[in-house]
């Protein structure tokens, strides 16, 4: 008789509540015996704990990722009559925070080795803008996968136009270039604390940092109403609050976080050692970039007959993304895009898959989709 085949997904996010439950199971009874849910005592101390990890003066959490950066956005005076540069090859989430504050998106295309922003295209639109678009006010290029993107051209650009820089770092918690982690170099930074993320909740969770205590101010006011003194909008806001059992379960978390992180860096090296001298390459890393491997991902030209085949042999895959957001029904035709048409991210939109990646990935797992990889 033949031997199951071992299952291995490609997300578990059950098994990084289970590998801390009774820390997490005791932060949460704390959180809700303490009588007060919403902007406590519990939150206070995760942004704290979290700037101080970040290397930011300030953080401030949110409701969830797409938040954190519509709440920047508004904190920086982004709306209306502004243009903000991102990519279409990303969550949804960062296009729909820019039109959430009445902002327009230009979206410009990818480097097709490492999928983030081509740092030469977004040169080019900031010295030449499409015409017929309001003035360029922001960017927010996007670490993608746990890798940092090409980002000291795109500091130099912006600082030369006076344009704003909101790293976009929900997928790389703790990634870094040139020994700086990601986050740091720009005016402000966004994370989302979704549970599959490198730091994660165990519901929705956002956090934005900065060097800017007016601008961390502002948003801290935004996000309950306007508020400086309770019932009073001194300016208009919104309701997106972190609340104080996610903001506990956090903070149990975030000690863990570089641990995992290398954990993470261990899974990828043993898949890039199966897949060494094979027909399929590893992912390309970046020289000067610390890569914390949210996504472990590989470009492939037949990615339904390896899904499929990885399949049958009990591993799941995922894709990450399978259609650029100007591809879309809700943005199709009506997005602005740079001189390249977005032309390398729909090209990545039909290749990319993701392995699985999380790093209470057993040794016997990781085993078992490296063999899967050596046989290809």
């Amino acid at each position: 008789m033949n031997a199951p085949i071992l299952t291995v997904p490609q997300a578990d996010p059950g098994a990084g509540y289970r590998a801390h439950k009774d820390e997490i199971d005791a932060a949460a009874l704390r959180a809700l015996g303490s009588g007060w849910y919403i902007l406590g005592a519990e939150g206070a101390a995760f942004e704290k704990e979290f700037a101080a990890w970040q290397g930011a003066a300030r953080a401030v959490g949110c409701a969830n990722g797409t938040d954190a950066l519509m709440l920047t956005l508004r904190g920086m005076g982004i709306g209306a009559g502004c243009t903000v540069v991102t990519v279409s090859h990303t969550a949804v989430a960062t296009v729909a925070a820019i039109e959430m504050v009445g902002a327009t998106p230009l979206l410009v295309d990818i480097d097709p080795d490492t999928f983030t922003m081509d740092a030469d295209e977004l040169v080019a639109v900031l010295n030449d803008p499409p015409p017929g678009l309001p003035p360029i006010r922001a960017i927010i290029p996007v670490h993608l996968y746990g890798q940092s993107c090409d980002l000291e051209p795109m500091l130099a650009a912006c600082r030369e136009h006076g344009v704003m820089v909101i790293e976009d770092c929900s997928q790389a918690h703790g990634a870094t270039l040139a020994g700086r982690k990601v986050g740091t170099m720009g005016d402000a930074a966004c994370f989302s604390l979704y549970p599959t993320k490198n730091l994660g909740a165990l519901g929705d969770g956002g956090v934005m940092s900065t060097d800017d205590a007016a601008l961390a101010d502002r948003i801290g006011a935004i996000r309950q109403y306007g508020w400086k003194e309770r019932y009073i909008s001194d300016t208009i806001g919104v309701n997106s609050r972190l609340d104080e059992i996610q903001a506990a379960i956090l903070r149990v978390r975030l000690p863990y976080l570089d641990a995992t992180n290398a954990r993470r860096a261990e899974i990828a090296a043993q898949y890039d050692a199966a897949l060494a001298g094979g027909p399929i390459a590893p992912p390309v890393r970046r020289a000067d970039a610390g890569h914390v491997y949210h996504q472990y991902v590989l470009r492939v030209p037949n990615r339904t007959a390896l899904m499929a085949r990885l399949r049958a042999e009990g591993v799941a895959t995922a894709i990450h993304y399978p259609a650029p957001v100007h591809l879309q029904p809700a943005y199709r035709g009506r997005t602005p895009m740079g001189p390249a048409g977005c032309a390398e991210t729909a090209r990545a939109a039909g290749e990319v898959m993701s392995l699985p990646m999380f790093p209470e990935l057993t040794e016997a797992q990781v085993a078992h989709v490296c063999g899967v990889l050596r046989g290809l």
